[in-house]
C-alpha cells in the first residue's frame, strides 16, 4: 500500500492496489481453521477488520474516552470532534449536501426502522400503498409490514424475471394510487444484481412517492451518490464495510429530516425537559438519543479512509474479476446451479446450488477446509421461495480475497459431490 495518487478531495488513493499486500493488513488471516488457513468468503454478512481500524477502536479507549457533546473537558471535547468528524466523511463519500443530512444508527436495519417509524407513521394512512422489490433483506421487508399492518395500508412487490433482475415492465401499474414509499436494495445480498435506483426513483418521485434505498451492499462494493440516484432515505451499516459491528448510518434529505418526530427518546435528543413536555434538538441530533457508539463510529471513520485509499472503481474490477472467476471454476462442477444476473451486472456475491445436496452440508465440508460461506436463506426467505430453493449456499467477496480462494472454494464444492453422491 506504498504507490498513491491524488483523489478528488485531496484524500490519496492506491495506484493499481497490491490486493496481496491489503490481505496482510487483516490479522485475522493469520489464524488456521480445523488445521488449515482461514479462508474467507463471507463478507456480505460482515467484513473482516484492518489493522488500522482495530488500532483506532484501542486507541479511543486509551487515550480519549468520555461521553460526547457534553463534557466541557479536554478529552470529552476530543471524542466529540472525532465523533462529529465521521459524520462530515460520511457525508462526502456518499456525496450528500450536509452533515447535518447523516443520522447515526446501528446499522442499516435500525435505520429503515427509523424510517419507518419516525416517517412511515405520519405519513402513511389507511389503503395508502408501500412498494417493495422481491429480492428484500428482511431488514427491508419486516419493518415496512409492521407498519402496513398497523396503518391499514397495502404492500404491493416489484417481481424478479428469470435473471434475478427487477422486472420494471408493470412498474407505472405498481406506482398507481396512493403510493407514498418505495423502498428497495440498491444490490441485492442475494443475487448481487444491481439495481437501476435511479431510474426507479424518478418515475416514483413522479408519482409523489419517496425512494429508501438499503445500501448495505452496495456502498461497500461499488460506492454511492445520493445526488445521482436521488432518493430520499439511504441506511448502511460500518461492519459491511471494514468498519466494527453496531454502528452505521441513515442519510435523509433534510427537509424531511426536519419533518419527522424523533424515533427514541432521551438524553441528548432534547432542546429541553420540562415535566409537562419536551422540545427536540436539531436534525440529526435529535435522532441521537442518549450515549452513542461512540468509539465503534470513531474507529468506521479509519475504514471510510482505508476504502477510499483503495478507491471503489479497484474495489468493483477486484470483485469483478473474483465473480468471473467463480462463475468459470463452479460452473465446471455439474449440477452447480447460480442465481441470479451475469457477472458484469452484480457486485462481489455468487449464491448457488448443487443437485439436491442441502447448503448446510456443502458449507459443512468447505468449513473443514477451512473456508467461510454463509448457508440458509440469507434473510431473503420470500426471495428464495422465489427461486424454488429451500436455502442457498453464497460465497461473498472483498478486498482482501485472492484468486487461490476461489480455487479453494471450488475444490471444496467438488469434495462435497463427491462425498454426497459417490
Amino acid at each position: 500500500m506504498k504507490t498513491l495518487a491524488p483523489e478528488r478531495g485531496g484524500r490519496a488513493r492506491m495506484h493499481e492496489p497490491d490486493f496481496v499486500a491489503i490481505r496482510k493488513d487483516f490479522p485475522i488471516f493469520q489464524r488456521k481453521v480445523h488445521g488449515k488457513p482461514l479462508i474467507y468468503l463471507d463478507s456480505t454478512a460482515t467484513t473482516q477488520k484492518p489493522v488500522q481500524v482495530i488500532d483506532a477502536l484501542d486507541h479511543y479507549y486509551k487515550t480519549f474516552n468520555a461521553n460526547i457533546h457534553r463534557g466541557v473537558y479536554a478529552i470529552a471535547e476530543e471524542a466529540t470532534a472525532r465523533y462529529e468528524e465521521v459524520r462530515g466523511k460520511v457525508a462526502k463519500l456518499l456525496n450528500a449536501r450536509s452533515p447535518h443530512e447523516i443520522v447515526f444508527t446501528r446499522g442499516t436495519t435500525e435505520s429503515i426502522n427509523l424510517v419507518s417509524n419516525a416517517w412511515g407513521r405520519k405519513n402513511v394512512g389507511p389503503g395508502d400503498v408501500i412498494l417493495l422489490t422481491e429480492m428484500e433483506h428482511h431488514s427491508n421487508l419486516v419493518p415496512w409490514q409492521i407498519l402496513a399492518a398497523e396503518k391499514g395500508a397495502q404492500l404491493r412487490f416489484i417481481p424478479i424475471d428469470g435473471q434475478g433482475r427487477l422486472d420494471l415492465s408493470g412498474l407505472d401499474a405498481l406506482l398507481d394510487g396512493p403510493v407514498k414509499v418505495v423502498s428497495l436494495t440498491h444490490l441485492s445480498n442475494v443475487l448481487g444484481t444491481i439495481n437501476p435506483v435511479a431510474e426507479i426513483a424518478r418515475r416514483a418521485h413522479a408519482r409523489g412517492a419517496i425512494v429508501v434505498v438499503d445500501a448495505a451492499q452496495s456502498l461497500p462494493h461499488i460506492g454511492v451518490d445520493v445526488r445521482a440516484l436521488d432518493c430520499d432515505f439511504l441506511a448502511f451499516s460500518a461492519h459491511k464495510m471494514l468498519g466494527p459491528t453496531g454502528t452505521g448510518a441513515l442519510y435523509g434529505k433534510r427537509a424531511l429530516l426536519d419533518a419527522m418526530p424523533p424515533f427514541l427518546g432521551g438524553g441528548e435528543m432534547i432542546r429541553e425537559v420540562k415535566l409537562e413536555g419536551s422540545t427536540w434538538n436539531e436534525t440529526p441530533w435529535k435522532f441521537e438519543a442518549g450515549t452513542m457508539n461512540i468509539a465503534d463510529t470513531i474507529a468506521f471513520g479509519t475504514a471510510i479512509d482505508y476504502v477510499e485509499t483503495i478507491g471503489f472503481e479497484a474495489i468493483t474490477k477486484h470483485s469483478r474479476e473474483l465473480v468471473e472467476l467463480t462463475f468459470r471454476l463452479l460452473g465446471e462442477i455439474p449440477g452447480v446451479t447460480i442465481y441470479g444476473p451475469p457477472v458484469e451486472e452484480r457486485g462481489g456475491i455468487v449464491a448457488f446450488s448443487l443437485d439436491d445436496i442441502h447448503a448446510h452440508d456443502i458449507a459443512t465440508v468447505l468449513d473443514h477446509d477451512g473456508v467461510a460461506v454463509r448457508a440458509g436463506h440469507h434473510c431473503a426467505m420470500p426471495l428464495h421461495r422465489k427461486l424454488g430453493v429451500v436455502a442457498t449456499t453464497r460465497a461473498s467477496f472483498y478486498v482482501y480475497n485472492l484468486p487461490s480462494d476461489i480455487a479453494a472454494l471450488a475444490e471444496g464444492v467438488g469434495k462435497a459431490k463427491q462425498l454426497f453422491h459417490r
